[in-house]
């Protein structure tokens, strides 16, 4: 059974940090100059959920946050929007969920993160154990649950756990400078990590991470893909996308949108594949519909509430208006990235 069929049944377990997120409002203005501001519930493993639910799959996420305002608040954020909560544990002592302090704006952008002792790191080895991995189709982690123990443990074990129950694991690499103790450790884990998984999505920059230096990330994510993964994602913003699987590579585009700020677009493009292979989808349209799901979360305020419906992204891509757009090969090439259709 391959990763896309194993992923069918639409249940998806995601592990890893959820958020609260402060946008100046309105948008466009300064956050040094904002006199009001609005909270939208943040954190990639929270968004990607979101994306999912919103999609009309089944997800769930794995996770901790501390016993106060904020905590609660992504907690009642995640029900409100879907997402089972049945996994997220509540964490006394000085621990804190994370806060960030956003603009909806591209100039000039700026995103202050507060994770000083973050709560989602206090994720245990039994916290996970206490968890069926058999009652999911797949197991989605993003590479920030790495960066510091416990939840490096906990994350490891998850892994385990999954390929036990015979599930997919999926890894979004999602590579986090400030929360790791040096890029020598991120690469070592990352890369020990992305080894266990069927599926590994991540942008230029974090498989360079990975891979251990600049220029490398593009050969690391085929080598992945010729070695232990079944399906490697190599993005490269602007530039699309490229698809490693099964021997072949498929290279996709982005859909050119009035982007209203940078946030929230991998969350988005990993949540629209995701539903689309569940779905069944072929490889190169579940990779299109990410993209899709990506232009339009940039052009919406905030991450988890942008996230696209089903029936907003068929709309989408059945409007003439958005067509994919492929950078000119000889751009590709430039940057050491040419590849075969």
């Amino acid at each position: 059974m391959t990763v896309i069929e194993r992923m069918s049944g639409g249940h998806f377990l995601l592990l890893g940090r959820a958020g609260m997120d402060f946008y100046a409002d309105p948008p466009g203005t300064a956050a040094e100059h904002a006199s009001r501001f609005v909270a939208h519930l943040g954190g990639s493993s929270a968004n990607v959920a979101v994306a999912l639910a919103r999609q009309g799959l089944r997800s769930a996420l794995l996770t901790s946050v501390s016993d106060d305002a904020v905590g609660r608040f992504c907690v009642n954020q995640l029900r409100h929007y879907g997402v089972a909560t049945d996994h997220v544990r509540v964490v006394t002592g000085d621990a804190r969920t994370s806060l960030a302090v956003a603009e909806s704006r591209l100039e000039d952008y700026r995103c202050v993160i507060y994770r000083n002792n973050a709560a989602d790191f206090q994720m245990t080895v039994q916290q996970v154990e206490a968890v069926d991995f058999s009652a999911y189709d797949a197991c989605a982690l993003t590479g920030t649950a790495l960066a510091a123990e416990p939840s490096r443990s906990a994350a490891f074990r998850a892994i385990e756990l999954a390929r036990q129950s015979a599930i997919p694991v999926v890894m979004d690499l999602d590579y986090r400078p400030y929360s790791w103790p040096s890029p020598d450790l991120a690469a070592r884990t990352c890369a020990r990590a992305a080894a266990l998984c069927d599926m590994v999505v991540g942008n230029d920059e974090e498989f360079d991470v990975l891979a251990g230096g600049p220029a490398r990330g593009f050969d690391a994510a085929r080598e992945l893909a010729a070695t232990t993964a079944a399906i490697v994602i190599y993005k490269m913003g602007s530039g699309g996308s490229v698809t490693f699987s099964a021997g072949r590579i498929h290279r996709i585009g982005i859909y050119p949108v009035a982007a209203l700020k940078p946030a929230g677009a991998g969350d988005a493009f990993l949540g629209g594949v995701l539903a689309a292979l569940a779905a069944q989808r072929p490889l190169d349209e579940c990779v299109r519909r990410g993209s899709a799901a990506a232009a339009m979360v940039v052009a919406r305020v905030g991450c988890a509430p942008a996230m696209p419906t089903a029936a907003e992204l068929d709309a989408f891509l059945a409007n003439p208006a958005h067509r994919e757009a492929l950078p000119d090969d000889a751009a590709t090439a430039s940057a050491g990235r040419t590849a075969q259709t």
